[in-house]
């Protein structure tokens, strides 16, 4: 039985964690900072729609531009799309680490309380490349992806640096270049994969929908 924490008091379902790791840099404004704000407000309503993932997902959100925690995890009732605004460079590496750290922060939680949770996933989504080192970031990708401690996405918005992107993201996982700005698509098909993990059994593999909002370029 759950102790400490009274929202898996009151909730003891399994957790679906997932980091929205935002690049909010300069050059995401206008029309792409737009898409974006959609895209995460269709994200909630899309999952709270399901009765059984509104229970599970827990979602946190990061931005870079600078790195700042717009939203420590809750479950998807809990969360209020933010309006984000573009400013600043792109502190990816620090972005990545600081998820990463948190990550670990909630895993020790739901240890804490007893609360059995579905591997983890951590979604970039980036249009510039690093204004920082990143290669410890990397490191720590790989190994964590290795060790199966989470699931790390990577999407491409244009202008990103795929070249840098896919040192970062794990090999058998490459950058998904967005079709444009078609955050709404990707949104969806983000929620219907939560969707689908969080029905299953905690460490059952599932098979995602296929992407049809953006392409691998290998």
């Amino acid at each position: 039985m759950p102790v400490g924490f009274p929202e898996f008091v009151q909730n003891p379902e399994n957790r679906c964690p997932v980091i929205l790791l935002l690049d909010t840099s300069a050059s995401m404004i206008g029309d792409a900072m737009n898409a974006l704000n959609q895209g995460v407000s269709l994200f909630k309503e899309n999952i709270q729609a399901d009765t059984k993932a509104a229970l599970s997902v827990e979602v946190a959100l990061v931005t870079f531009g600078p790195v700042r925690l717009v939203q420590d995890f809750v479950t998807i009732d809990q969360f209020t799309p933010p309006t984000l605004a573009a400013d600043g460079v792109t502190p990816m590496g620090e972005a990545i680490e600081y998820a990463l750290d948190l990550l670990t922060a909630r895993k020790e939680v739901y240890h804490a309380n007893g609360i059995q949770y579905y591997r983890p996933w951590i979604f970039l989504i980036t249009d510039g490349a690093p204004t920082d080192p990143w290669q410890d970031a990397a490191a720590r990708i790989q190994k964590g992806e290795a060790d199966r401690k989470f699931c790390f996405f990577s999407v491409a918005v244009e202008g990103a640096d795929l070249k840098t992107l896919s040192q970062i993201a794990p090999s058998d996982r490459p950058p998904v270049l967005l079709n444009g700005l078609d955050f709404q698509s990707l949104f969806v098909w983000l929620s219907k994969s939560m969707k689908r993990v969080s029905s299953g059994k905690v460490g059952e593999a599932v098979e995602l929908p296929p992407v049809g909002w953006g392409q691998v370029n290998l």
